[in-house]
C-alpha cells in the first residue's frame, strides 16, 4: 500500500478526487477485511473528512465501515455517538435503507449486550440481515459492505478474510461444477 500511496502522491495532478476517494474506500475495506481496523479507520477518515460534495454513497458506507471498525476495536464509548452521527448523515443524504437502519440499531444496542449473550444476538442479527439479501431494494448495501461476512466472522469466530475466502472458493467450485456438467451434456 505505501507504494500505491507514493504513486498517488506523485501523480496527484493527474488523478481526479473521485478516483482517489474510491481507491481510499477500497484500500480501507481491504484493511478492514484483513483485520487491521486502525488503518481501515484512517482510510475511512480520509473519505469522511476530505471529500465533501463527492459520492455521498461512498461517504455513507465509509461512515458505516468506520463505525464497524470502532466496534471491532472495542471503542464502545464512541459507538453511540458515531451511530447517531452516521444515522443523521445517511438520513440527510436520503441514503438510509431498512438494512442500514437494522445495522445501526444493532450497533447501538451492541455495547449494552453482556458478553455471554453477544454470540446469540449476533446469530439473530445474522438471520435478520440474511432476509434482506433477496430484497432487490436492499442489495446496494451488500455491494459496498459485506456485512453478512462480517457478522458470520463474529458468529463463527473466524477472520473476515477467511469467511470471504471460503465463499469465493465455494462459488468457484460451483462455477467449475456447472461448466463440467454442461461439457458432459454436450458430449
Amino acid at each position: 500500500m505505501p507504494e500505491i500511496e507514493n504513486k498517488l502522491n506523485e501523480f496527484a495532478l493527474f488523478v481526479d478526487p473521485h478516483r482517489v476517494m474510491v481507491l481510499n474506500y477500497k484500500i480501507g475495506s481491504l484493511y478492514f477485511g484483513s483485520g487491521d481496523f486502525e488503518t481501515s479507520i484512517d482510510y475511512m477518515q480520509k473519505i469522511i473528512n476530505e471529500n465533501v460534495g463527492l459520492r455521498y454513497d461512498l461517504q455513507c458506507y465509509a461512515r458505516l465501515q468506520h463505525l464497524l471498525a470502532h466496534y471491532e476495536l472495542g471503542n464502545y464509548e464512541l459507538l453511540e455517538y458515531l451511530s447517531r452521527s452516521v444515522y443523521r448523515f445517511m438520513e440527510k443524504m436520503q441514503n438510509l435503507t431498512l438494512l442500514e437502519e437494522e445495522i445501526l440499531r444493532f450497533l447501538r444496542r451492541a455495547f449494552n449486550i453482556p458478553s455471554y449473550k453477544t454470540k446469540d444476538e449476533l446469530e439473530k442479527f445474522l438471520q435478520q440481515i440474511k432476509g434482506f439479501e433477496k430484497n432487490r431494494l436492499q442489495t446496494r448495501v451488500f455491494v459496498y459492505l459485506d456485512i453478512i461476512s462480517w457478522v458470520e466472522s463474529k458468529v463463527y469466530d473466524k477472520p473476515v478474510s477467511e469467511i470471504i475466502k471460503q465463499k469465493y472458493l465455494k462459488d468457484k467450485r460451483c462455477v467449475q461444477d456447472k461448466k463440467s456438467t454442461s461439457v458432459e451434456k454436450r458430449a
